[in-house]
């Protein structure tokens, strides 16, 4: 089993097809919400992707197949006064879990960080998808903490 990690192309037919799939199975799945994507997502999902001005989309490819994928965004600590990438969705899917390609897509975001003077990665994980749990902390990520304050919460208000 050969695994590539490549930033996503959007012009490239398998790629978008890819992007979409990808996340599609990590939606259905029970952890992504049990919900696969809408239409009017999967219609609007690459086009919006392509055109976000710090969008960073990388792939795993397994025997030429997409399954995996890791959503980032370049972004900005004020308290570092320093960018850094936030990881917005990694998934793989559920076939291919277990076999190092979450790893391999958060080291390659990683590699993609520190050749642009990040300060750090963030992402969010469910406290009860301990898996996921187990695979960010056994590659470094730790609850955020600012000083002697309690571990940060990752909150969101819905706009729609």
């Amino acid at each position: 089993m050969q695994i590539a990690i490549r930033e996503a192309d959007f012009t490239d037919p398998q790629h978008r097809t890819g992007i979409v799939d990808v996340l599609d199975s990590y939606a259905s799945d029970p952890l992504g919400g049990g919900m696969p994507l809408s239409a009017l997502v999967r219609q609007r999902l690459v086009p919006a992707l392509q055109e976000h001005p710090t969008a960073y989309i990388l792939l795993a490819f397994a025997d030429e197949q997409p399954v995996g994928i890791a959503v980032s965004f370049f972004a900005f600590s004020t308290f570092q006064a320093s960018p850094l990438v936030n990881i917005h969705d990694l998934a793989v899917v559920p076939a291919w879990r277990g076999k190092g390609i979450g790893r391999a897509l958060l080291s390659a975001v990683e590699t993609y960080a520190r050749e642009r003077g990040c300060c750090k990665l963030t992402l969010e994980v469910q406290d009860d998808n301990t898996r996921a749990r187990g695979v960010y902390e056994s590659c470094g990520f730790v609850d955020f903490v600012v000083g002697d304050s309690a571990p940060t919460r990752f909150l969101t208000k819905p706009l729609t």
